[in-house]
């Protein structure tokens, strides 16, 4: 009713608003995740690896490189995923370069911006015979754009009601009491053009922590209770 409550703030504004946020958390849940066009899912079987160790190391990410050498954009990682792998770093001695991106400051890997992405699931959690918990997840590696073959995002454009691109919001009615309903609608999806446009480094481990005091360089093995 946003002609009654629309002061200090316009209501149907605000719903609006954060609508559409969550329309927009959900897109992004769709682009990783969907079985039908996610990226997860998309990967050619060629282009997945798996851990050596569990945590995600700098030989990791190297192998992910060269699975997509030709100009790979970024590598996309949950925020855990991202920690675990600045901690291996930390353990070799070799501390990530730090870029800027969209104004925040991210690390990078081999010149490659890491950007975190919470859509990137972690597994349930168990515990191995240390007694150390832990979770497993995925890294991505895309290259990106129609002229590089890469992945490239997909959108309905000019549809009724749109409000910006691919989304629209269309009035559907006003019941007796005055309350308007309205139906958000957003048309996106994405396609892998090429099959090396993406790599997936997987069993990615998020919890492991190293135990500085003890530290055993020769024995990397033993320090992960392996």
């Amino acid at each position: 009713m946003s002609d009654l409550y629309n002061g200090p703030y316009d209501q149907l504004e605000e719903q609006m608003r954060l609508t559409i946020e969550g329309i927009k958390e959900r897109q992004e849940w769709d682009l990783v995740n969907s079985k039908k066009f996610g990226l997860l899912h998309s990967a050619d079987p060629a282009m997945r690896l798996s851990t050596r160790y569990g945590a995600p190391t700098p030989d990791d990410l190297d192998e992910l490189l060269a699975q997509v050498w030709k100009k790979p954009a970024f590598l996309l990682a949950h925020p855990r995923a991202i920690a675990a792998f600045e901690r291996e770093c930390t353990w070799r001695g070799v501390p990530p370069d730090t870029t800027s991106l969209f104004g925040t400051p991210m690390i990078t890997w081999r010149g490659i911006p890491l950007v975190p992405c919470d859509k990137l699931e972690i597994g349930k959690t168990s515990r191995n015979q240390s007694g150390q918990q832990f979770g497993t997840t995925n890294i991505l590696l895309l290259r990106v754009g129609e002229a590089e073959q890469g992945v490239v995002g997909l959108h309905q454009t000019g549809i009724p009601g749109e409000i910006m691109p691919s989304l629209s919001a269309r009035l559907m009615a006003t019941d007796s009491m005055g309350v308007a309903s309205y139906l958000l609608s957003l048309y996106s999806s994405c396609a892998v053009l090429t099959d090396d446009a993406v790599g997936v480094l997987e069993n990615v481990e998020v919890a492991y922590y190293h135990d500085y005091d003890h530290r055993n360089p020769s024995g990397f093995e033993d320090g992960l209770g392996i």
